[in-house]
């Protein structure tokens, strides 16, 4: 059944620029007057959302609303499509405001460069005839998910970690919601961001065009969305699969006994994802300034100080930049053994440790201090390093 109304006729103009629409069996005429009249919430806009947000002013969506509070990154370019070099440091809702009006002007972009919350989360979604989440963390993941269940907007959801991906429609009422198939978010630290783990640029362009071809499918009312099943992706094997997953009777959002007042999302919102993954927790141990470990590194290399200095990210960020005079030793294995490899290297001398920005070496010292390392964690991590002490480091 499709999920957007008819619109007024179209114009001799629109004919022309959607005609290999209009001559499409399943979406013809009426088809793409119901796209024009859609109205499609899009949450993201960098990977998934730039796929998204292209195709689907390309067309000929009437509305678009694209939430996204943050700001181009160089190291964004490599995947989210949609912005350019000259975009970096702007807003990435501007960005895309300016990209889909060159390729689509008559689409009404609607600009939110905001963090969606439990206080407006729900008048967005109830806004809009279907929501694409595009986003990056697990609290937005299950802000959009809950309010999409509890008002029954139908969900296009998708995920992509390195080169491996998935795509469903959780759509309460008809099928499974995203609280049905996943009731609880990972363990912190269990699912490594892009920017630790690394991610296939054209992995999320391949996905977000799926998530694109259901956004027009629900809209248009064609074809058989993918309610109660999960698309599965593997690019390396270049293989494509379906699992079936059905709705949990006794979900906390849309079963039978759901509290229709419960609150929306993680319940804990002052936990936080960190690029890491990890949580962001705030940390007693000692602290060292990157200024003061440069120094530290030059007293060093005299004989004039004794410290074990330790990289506890993966090694494909490393390849990319490390402070120099540094050991590697993921969190990973710190989580393992308990810092035993640790110890042993520094046998007795102060252990300084960094990662990308401070979250998982703030684990590994509260691990290493309770083996009775005198650990002392970098502020900042690498990024400080570059940005403080050597700006000619490439960054990520």
């Amino acid at each position: 059944m499709p999920v957007a109304p008819v619109g007024g006729p179209l114009s001799s103009a629109e004919r022309t620029r959607f005609a290999r629409h209009v001559i499409l069996p399943g979406v013809g005429d009426e088809g793409q007057r119901r796209l024009r009249a859609a109205r499609v919430l899009v949450v993201g806009a960098g990977g998934l959302g730039s796929p998204v947000l292209l195709y689907l002013a390309g067309a000929g969506v009437g509305r678009l609303t694209v939430v996204d509070d943050d700001a181009v990154d160089l190291t964004n370019l490599q995947r989210q499509v949609i912005h350019g070099v000259a975009d970096v440091g702007r807003p990435k809702v501007d960005s895309a405001v300016d990209a889909l009006a060159a390729l689509a002007p008559d689409t009404d972009v609607v600009p939110l460069a905001e963090r969606l919350t439990a206080d407006n989360v729900l008048d967005l979604v109830a806004d809009h005839d279907v929501v694409v989440d595009g986003a990056d963390n697990f609290p937005t993941r299950y802000l959009v998910g809950d309010a999409c269940a509890r008002l029954g907007v139908p969900h296009v959801w998708g995920s992509v970690y390195q080169h491996d991906a998935q795509v469903s429609v959780w759509w309460a009422g008809e099928g499974p919601c995203y609280r049905c198939i996943f009731p609880e978010p990972p363990p912190p630290g269990a699912v490594p961001s892009c920017s630790t783990g690394g991610v296939l640029g054209a992995s999320v362009g391949a996905i977000g065009s799926v998530m694109a071809e259901e956004v027009v499918k629900l809209v248009v009312g064609v074809g058989a969305p993918l309610v109660g099943r999960l698309l599965v992706h593997d690019a390396w094997r270049q293989e494509w699969g379906t699992v079936p997953v059905a709705a949990n009777p006794d979900c906390l959002v849309c079963g039978a006994d759901a509290d229709p007042h419960r609150s929306l999302g993680i319940e804990n919102d002052s936990v936080e994802e960190a690029e890491s993954g990890s949580v962001t927790t705030e940390s007693a141990a000692p602290l060292i300034a990157v200024a003061d470990l440069a120094r530290r590194l030059e007293d060093r290399s005299r004989g004039g100080d004794a410290f074990l200095l330790v990289d506890v990210r993966e090694p494909g960020e490393r390849d990319v930049v490390a402070i120099p005079g540094s050991v590697l030793h993921p969190i990973g294995q710190v989580r393992d053994d308990g810092g035993e490899a640790i110890a042993r290297l520094a046998d007795g001398i102060p252990a300084l440790i960094y990662c990308k920005s401070g979250a998982r070496s703030a684990e590994a010292v509260a691990l290493l201090r309770e083996r009775g390392v005198d650990a002392v964690d970098v502020t900042g991590g690498v990024l400080a390093w570059v940005r403080d002490v050597d700006p000619s480091q490439p960054t990520y």
